[in-house]
């Protein structure tokens, strides 16, 4: 995140004290990679997402303490929450569709434009863990210990995830090609 207006503990202070442009720096700063993020892991609409991640955000941005990376870290906290809420709705519906009708099994709209694409493809291999780190890392932008604070884990634990993530990823790449 880059914050050029009086830096980030300025821009932090103006925003908790209720400043509009602040918070649009903050948004703004942050929105990219959070899109980035959701849309990696599939999640069905990161617009919607993103903006229940903003409200959270909002509504306890005053509670906040801490310098810019612990910012970084505390709002993909609040986005591998909700993330992870949506994921297990979506598997939910998707699994109560198909024990409807065989004719409703259908991917949601964001995974099915993601296979398109052949990192989704890729990232689809791996265990949630795996798919967390490496989004987390490679998207987010984040280093080893935010993505550790994140995802709940030790540093070593997500480094181990990354590495088999990528070593997955490499194989199969090597062995079969990319997934089309």
């Amino acid at each position: 995140m880059t914050l050029t207006i009086s830096g980030f503990d300025g821009v932090l202070t103006a925003a908790q004290e209720g400043s509009e442009w602040a918070w649009h720096i903050l948004v703004g700063d942050t929105a990219p990679a959070l899109l980035g993020f959701f849309r990696s892991r599939g999640v069905s609409n990161p617009e919607n997402l993103a903006g229940d991640v903003f409200i959270d955000l909002g509504r306890n941005l005053n509670a906040f303490r801490g310098d810019e990376s612990g910012f970084r870290s505390w709002v993909f906290v609040i986005a591998h929450r909700h993330m992870s809420d949506e994921l297990r709705k979506q598997k939910r519906i998707t699994t109560n569709l198909a024990t409807d009708s065989t004719e409703n099994r259908t991917k949601p709209p964001a995974r099915a434009r993601a296979r398109n694409i052949d990192a989704f493809h890729l990232l689809e291999t791996l265990t949630p863990d795996q798919q967390d780190a490496i989004s987390l890392r490679v998207v987010a932008e984040l280093s080893l210990d935010e993505t550790a604070e994140v995802m709940e884990k030790s540093v070593e634990t997500v480094q181990g995830l990354q590495r088999r993530g990528l070593s997955s990823i490499q194989k199969q790449v090597e062995h079969k090609g990319v997934p089309r």
